[in-house]
């Protein structure tokens, strides 16, 4: 069996044209990444996940044609993930009811990254800073939740986010400031700074 680590992706969508069967090392690839976004930004359970990401997948592979090789594939598959993640929610109206529970650890780094814009409890436990931060996610717009998802959580570039959200890169920068300055309202409201105690 041929290795395709050192492969890129557009290498691998050009291969997976010629077989279809090397699209499993686009989704070996990709489903781990695409599945924390899917769960980030949505806040489903497992088996949504699942099903989104299905979704992505049959997606993806239906319009690897229309992929541009001199573009990003992570980009256009993040962007599609975007769309499959938003039309489920719309689907299922449940922008309002978002379940806090979450297994993802690295929510606390977004914290550790907006510190210098929202004075964080030091003394909170790990389990308790994590309800607290995806209680605040929760409540943000859903805009300001995903654009600070990608940033400071998936870690993306400010053109590949202008890429997913199809806006312009000055818009992401406002967007991403408007979207902190939101988190650090809320999570004043909500006794996630020292001044409290």
């Amino acid at each position: 069996m041929q290795d395709y680590s050192s492969k890129t992706d557009a290498e691998i969508v050009k291969l997976t044209l010629k077989d279809q069967e090397v699209f499993l090392h686009l989704v070996q690839r990709y489903e781990g990444k695409l599945s924390r976004y899917i769960r980030r930004i949505a806040f489903v359970d497992a088996q949504t996940v699942e099903d989104i990401l299905q979704e992505v997948f049959i997606k993806i592979y239906k319009n690897l044609n229309d992929f541009d090789p001199d573009l990003s594939f992570s980009s256009w598959a993040y962007r599609i993930t975007h769309n499959e993640a938003i039309n489920y929610l719309k689907k299922m109206d449940r922008q309002k009811s978002i379940p806090l529970e979450s297994d993802d650890e690295d929510v606390v780094s977004l914290i550790d990254i907006l510190e210098s814009d929202v004075d964080i409890v030091k003394e909170l436990s790990k389990k308790e800073l994590q309800k607290k931060v995806q209680e605040v996610l929760s409540m943000l717009s859903p805009d300001f939740r995903e654009i600070l998802i990608l940033k400071f959580l998936e870690e993306k570039e400010y053109k590949e986010i202008s890429d997913i959200l199809k806006k312009p890169m000055g818009t992401i920068a406002t967007l991403i400031n408007r979207a902190k300055a939101q988190f650090k309202q809320i999570a004043e409201r909500n006794n996630l700074t020292y001044s409290s105690l």
